[in-house]
């Protein structure tokens, strides 16, 4: 049953991910630089139950996705986090702020703000 849950998540946001492509991107770079967000979140894929469960452990595919993308754009998580998409999604920003403290990802912005959020 869990089996089909992911898969099932892991569609919604393929499919909202291609939505969000056909409806018109901007073209200007914004927190995620020219990658458009939607790009950005599909590479935060192996998070997504992360994202949702502070009990869930994060595998390691995810915390090598979050770490490159904290290296690269740390601005750029943030707005995946908090973007529509993610919501759809069923991602629970106060929970998914907290993956980067449970990848134990030394570089984190710790302290800093995500939205309403304080990163740990």
């Amino acid at each position: 049953m869990m089996c089909k849950m992911r898969a099932c998540i892991a569609a919604l946001l393929v499919i909202l991910i291609a939505s969000n492509g056909f409806l018109g991107g901007v073209d200007a770079a914004g927190e995620c630089g020219k990658t458009p967000i939607g790009s950005a979140a599909a590479s935060l894929s192996p998070c997504l139950t992360a994202a949702g469960n502070v009990r869930a452990s994060v595998p390691p595919a995810c915390c090598a996705k979050v770490g490159a993308l904290i290296n690269t754009a740390p601005k750029c998580l943030c707005a995946v986090l908090l973007s529509p998409l993610a919501k759809q999604a069923g991602i629970k920003p106060g929970i998914a702020i907290t993956i980067p403290k449970r990848c134990n990802i030394k570089n984190r912005p710790a302290g800093k703000k995500c939205g309403s959020y304080t990163v740990p």
